[in-house]
């Protein structure tokens, strides 16, 4: 039986050419060695599997080639590798200070990797300082870790730092598909896909998935094995529970949920593919942003057919939930209520979001309302208008939306009695308003309808109806009960309160964009608003009690102990 190499080792990369990703640290590694600048210490930090100790080899082995240098020659003695892992002691870094003074006896460079160098104990870097601040000029340290944030800033500031960074999902389908040539396995783009993001940006465990999907699917990688084999969720079942929940068939979710859950896959599995889902959609409305999707190009499709028949605001709400479902998971006691709950969420959004709408309309007809009536308080009235013209103008009032009339409409309205105009707007939603002219000469009839005036008497049955409204929803009655026994006057248009506590002024700064909702409803065109002010009571200022002060206080106050300190003869320390 032949001995079996992983890819891993069988392809591990023998120049910098063949370093996947990396492209800005060999590039800088190359300059350096033709330029003749190279660094003493060098500190190789990034996520596992993406070639550090990869391209220390290299550099080990480049360094020590020149035009002398015989084919195939062997550079192992001059290339030490040390396991900080498990050499972690300040002996063993003593040990190393003690190799470094031996000259190289092949090459020109002696170098020494250490990797996991952020596992050797303080002692053991303390004892490293001096030796890698100032080497023998043929000996060059390379230091590799995953964990940057655990190594002293003394020994930082003595190496030359690289950052590695996670290799792309393209750059790892390209290279794996370049293997699967080289070894006759017959590989599909959509399943490459999957394991370079199963693998997130390590092409080692990319590797090492490569060769249990060889085995396990004999030759001839396939998308269905890879899921199955890799224990993954069909991406399809995404697009059928969004489908089904943005077209509100809750029930159809529901059962896809059950078959994935009696597949055996978790729920936070679920829910995180479904945050991924619904992110991938939301990128794929912008043809900006589309191209961060790291799917094979059929996927890449179906999402761009999904998104077409989605809102990016219901994407944006849709996302927002489930990524808070992901996160409150681990606390929910019944898991599956718990994702279920989620999607019935998702699913309810379109009545919500109309719900919304619906308030947004009627903000606008208040806002239109209360515009229009301004425009005509400013302009000459029809004390008596004629009741034949009520017909003209319910007539031009066109429902076409909930579009807000435009400044420059209102500001070209004719002249017409604006109770006329209240007495026959309340009936309609409010989209495009058209008033045809109605002359000052015709003779009026009919009765006029009176506006609610802006006294102290209707300002307080106004907020009596609040304060009921406010127990009714609020269910708070001592509140309710404050606001209606709390004093006011009126000045022009505003409403002034002066309270006695700050607390009180707190309560009535929260209730001031409900008040003023409220007032403006009612006194349309008068723009109401609303004055607090704080009455500080002045009180003289007391002195400060001192033990000596109290005991004073107590012999002036009570006769019985000021006899018994007379009797006793004694005193008051300090006194």
């Amino acid at each position: 039986m032949e001995n079996y190499i992983v890819s891993a080792r069988k392809y591990r990369p023998q120049t910098f050419e063949d370093v996947v990703g990396q492209k800005h640290i060999t590039d800088t590694l190359m300059n350096e060695i033709n330029s003749n600048h190279l660094a003493q210490a060098f500190l190789f930090t990034g996520p596992r599997g993406v070639g550090k100790t990869t391209c220390a080899r290299i550099l080990a082995k480049v360094i020590n080639t020149d035009e002398n240098t015989k084919e195939n020659q062997d550079f192992s003695y001059n290339i030490f590798e040390l396991d900080a892992a498990s050499n972690n002691s300040v002996e063993d870094i003593r040990n190393l200070n003690d190799q470094v003074r031996i000259q190289p006896q092949i090459g020109k460079y002696k170098v020494y990797i250490i990797d996991e160098v952020h596992m050797l104990t303080t002692a053991a870097f303390n004892a490293f300082l001096k030796t890698l601040e100032e080497p023998p000029s043929y000996a060059i340290f390379i230091l590799a870790t995953t964990e940057k944030n655990k190594i002293l800033p003394t020994i930082l500031s003595r190496c030359q730092i690289f950052n590695f960074n996670r290799i792309r999902v393209n750059d790892m389908v390209s290279y794996l598909a370049n293997i699967a040539k080289k070894e006759n396995v017959t590989a599909t783009n959509e399943a490459l896909h999957i394991i370079a993001q199963k693998a997130d940006g390590g092409l080692r465990d990319a590797l090492s998935m490569f060769d249990q999907m060889v085995s396990f699917c004999e030759g001839e990688i396939t998308y269905e094995k890879t899921i199955e084999n890799l224990n993954l969720l069909d991406a399809d079942y995404y697009f059928k529970i969004t489908d089904a929940l943005f077209a509100q068939d809750a029930s159809s979710a529901l059962l896809l949920l059950n078959e994935i859950i009696e597949k055996g896959f978790e729920g936070n599995q679920f829910l995180l593919g479904l945050n991924d889902h619904l992110r991938n959609l939301m990128m794929v409305k912008d043809t900006q942003t589309h191209l961060l999707l790291e799917v094979s190009e059929n996927i890449q499709i179906k999402y761009l057919e999904q998104a077409k028949n989605v809102e990016y605001a219901l994407l944006l709400n849709a996302l927002n939930i489930a990524h808070r479902f992901d996160f409150e998971y681990k606390n929910a006691n019944n898991k599956r209520l718990h994702i279920e709950l989620c999607l019935m969420k998702i699913n309810a959004l379109p009545y919500l979001m109309n719900g919304e709408i619906n308030k947004s309309e009627k903000a606008q007809v208040l806002e239109f309302k209360t515009t229009l009536y301004t425009k005509l308080k400013s302009v000459k009235k029809i004390d008596k208008p004629n009741p034949s013209n009520f017909s003209a103008i319910t007539k031009s009032i066109i429902n076409k939306g909930p579009q807000l009339i435009s400044k420059e409409k209102i500001e070209s309205l004719p002249v017409i009695n604006e109770s006329v105009i209240k007495n026959n707007l309340n009936n309609y939603k409010v989209a495009d308003v058209v008033l045809e002219e109605i002359h000052e000469n015709e003779t009026p009839t009919g009765d006029i309808v009176q506006e609610l005036t802006f006294s102290d008497e209707n300002v307080r049955i106004v907020i009596n109806e609040l304060a009921d409204y406010i127990v009714e929803t609020l269910k708070r009655k001592s509140l309710a009960a404050f606001l209606k026994s709390q004093p006011f006057r009126l000045q022009e248009n505003g409403i002034y309160y002066e309270f006695n506590a700050e607390i009180h002024k707190k309560h009535f700064e929260e209730l001031n964009p409900l008040i003023l909702e409220k007032l403006r409803e009612k006194f349309v065109g008068v723009n109401p608003t609303i004055h607090f002010a704080l009455n500080i009571v002045s009180t003289e200022a007391k002195s400060i009690y001192t033990p000596n002060t109290k005991f004073l206080e107590m012999l002036e106050k009570s006769a019985p102990l000021k006899k018994l300190v007379e009797s006793l003869k004694l005193g008051v320390k300090g006194l």
